[in-house]
């Protein structure tokens, strides 16, 4: 026991001592050779020396350290037992967790489709009556919200009780009973939503919801609080008539957790397939929810009220913080999925369909693999002309993104797709907000998109509940901007529209001043110019996501003069080198934080002897 005991004691130390000197990518991977060591020892030991590490430089409380870690700690392990280093996958591994190695360079994936691809372009508008379509996303409901609970903690998501001085009636930080900027969205907002959905568009066709039903405490989620969280969700959902969803990262524990088929694991997340074919089915149908069981979450159905077929995906299979991804091979197309869209698209392509591909996240984001994303891009635009539009959510800002045949040479001619890309119901990030767009009926491309939101800020909003209303249109305020104008109620927003628009707001300050304001919903605006403005327009012409002027810049000094870093720190750290999109993944927080502790070694073999 006690030679046992001097291993892990030393193993700690090892591993503080290489998080301090791990300035670079190449600092990074000799890390990774020591978290290995450990990984090797078995879950449990890896899972207990990092939890103890967390937990002693402070980097989340106590509770956040130990369920976090026991979530997706052996997640991790089972990245390092197996991972070669140095490789493209540690590379990655050191982009994703650490913010120390650049992005490899790209593995291309040359496809070979059934068919060539097609002389056809985008049909023209029929300019019949359209109809309207509802878009809502992220609306991360928190059935353990409490109203007067604090909404000031130490968590990333508050408004519940965590400590007696968290709780109603102990704290100077009162929840209101309609949600706050600092948690989760109350029961009583999502069923706002509803509500406003069924008066403002009673007549919607459908509705699209681009997936993340359950809470940010992902260091307290379990299977069941997954389950039940979605059958509530879905079960309110029912009052809009026709409903087609998508997975989203946050719909499984532990969070962002998906597996693909050809790993051997025994952390499954089919139970959350399983439940969500079950509550899709009265709207797809046995045989696409039976597809969306196995596929993995992944279903393909012909709308009834038209020649519109529905793709949606699981994006997940190509997201970066999935950590199950990260194999000694990493796969081209996790799980197959890619290959089926193909044949999806093509048998729409054969019978003349239109298709909206719906997912979560967004492929173009600097959440996606570039890998993945060039396979995606290839796909998109063989297939351009089927395609009527994309749709994601998982930024939780009022988004779009577009595809273009030719990166190098960006243009309206060049221009082929565009994402829509959904705010969130949830205040964490803005006021919430969803969206109508108005369609052809017939080609089902979109002619307007009209954004709803209610104002947390208005004096009344805690006593009298949200009040929903018009935000903005797209053909309102940026058509008449455009050269040439599109006022025309009846044109498609077209992706050369949307390129034309991204032109008027790299030379038009006063107009992405407003766009950089809505996409938050008007809610704490921070000042965009210079490299921001121009970042901002490259992530718009970025539907391929090594494109997007997303990067890390590696050889960063991480390390702190003394102390634990502040809250604003802390922020500023775990946004550095991303988009600042919903991650979920409380574990990447607190290996980074590592990075910024000086004095580690002493205090973290002081809890390890008092611990053995």
């Amino acid at each position: 026991m006690a030679a046992a005991t001097g291993v892990k004691r030393n193993t700690v130390s090892t591993i503080i001592s290489d998080l301090e000197s791990a300035v670079d990518c190449a600092g990074c991977e000799a890390l990774l050779v020591v978290l290995q060591g450990l990984a090797h020892l078995g879950n449990s030991d890896f899972v207990d020396v990092i939890t103890t590490v967390c937990i002693d430089i402070g980097a989340e409380d106590a509770d956040v350290c130990t369920g976090a870690i026991a979530r997706e700690g052996p997640i991790l392990a089972h990245d390092l037992r197996q991972m070669t280093v140095p490789s493209h996958t540690s590379q990655l591994f050191c982009t994703t967790i650490f913010g120390l190695c650049d992005y490899p360079a790209l593995t291309a994936t040359s496809i070979s489709f059934p068919s060539p691809k097609p002389s056809a372009t985008r049909p023209a508008v029929s300019g019949e009556t359209p109809i309207q379509i509802v878009h809502i996303s992220d609306i991360h409901v928190d059935l353990s919200y409490e109203t007067g609970a604090s909404y000031n903690c130490t968590r990333n998501i508050c408004c519940r009780p965590y400590t007696a001085a968290d709780a109603p009636g102990n704290t100077s930080y009162p929840a209101g009973p309609y949600g706050n900027h600092n948690c989760d969205s109350p029961l009583s907002l999502e069923e706002s939503l509803y509500a406003a959905i069924e008066q403002i568009v009673p007549n919607a066709a459908f509705t699209l919801f681009t997936g993340d039903v359950v809470e940010g405490a992902v260091w307290l989620t379990t299977t069941t609080e997954v389950i039940n969280d979605l059958e509530s969700a879905y079960e309110k959902m029912s009052g809009l008539n026709l409903v087609y969803g998508v997975v989203g990262n946050h719909d499984v524990n532990p969070v962002n957790s998906f597996p693909p088929a050809a790993v051997d694991t025994t952390i499954s997340s089919q139970y959350t397939y399983d439940t969500l074919s079950s509550l899709w089915s009265p709207w797809i149908g046995s045989t696409a929810a039976a597809t969306a069981d196995t596929n993995p979450g992944a279903y393909s159905v012909l709308y009834p009220g038209g020649n519109l077929r529905i793709i949606s995906l699981n994006t997940n299979m190509y997201y970066k913080e999935n950590f199950w991804l990260y194999e000694a091979t990493m796969e081209a197309d996790p799980s197959g999925q890619l290959a089926w869209l193909i044949q999806e698209l093509q048998a729409a392509e054969d019978a003349g369909e239109r298709v909206y591909i719906l997912g979560h996240m967004p492929m173009g984001s600097g959440d996606a693999f570039h890998d993945s994303s060039n396979y995606f891009d290839q796909i998109v635009n063989r297939y351009e002309a089927t395609i009527a539009a994309l749709f994601f959510g998982h930024t939780h800002k009022d988004e779009f993104e577009i595809t273009y045949s030719d990166y190098t040479d960006q243009t309206a001619d060049t221009a082929v797709e565009v994402s829509y890309i959904a705010p969130a119901l949830t205040p964490t990030s803005g006021n919430p907000a969803f969206r109508v767009y108005t369609v052809d009926p017939f080609t089902f491309g979109v002619l307007d998109m009209t954004e709803y939101i209610t104002n947390m800020s208005t004096s009344t909003y805690q006593t009298y509940g949200p009040v929903w209303e018009k935000y903005y249109s797209v053909k309102e305020v940026y058509g008449p901007l455009v050269t040439p104008p599109l006022t025309d109620p009846l044109a498609e927003l077209t992706p050369a529209f949307w390129h034309n628009l991204t032109e008027v707001l790299a030379t038009n300050t006063t107009a992405f001043d407003e766009y950089y304001a809505r996409k938050s919903r008007g809610y704490n605006v921070a000042s965009c110019t210079g490299t921001c403005q121009t970042d901002e327009i490259c992530q718009l012409r970025a539907a391929q996501s090594q494109y997007n002027c997303v990067g890390v810049t590696p050889g960063v000094d991480f390390k702190r003069k003394r102390g634990v870093m502040d809250n604003k720190e802390i922020s500023a750290l775990l946004t550095e080198g991303n988009d600042g999109h919903c991650k979920g993944s409380v574990a990447k927080g607190i290996f980074r934080k590592m990075l910024h502790t000086e004095d580690i070694v002493q205090r973290i073999e002081q809890q390890t002897r008092l611990r053995l």
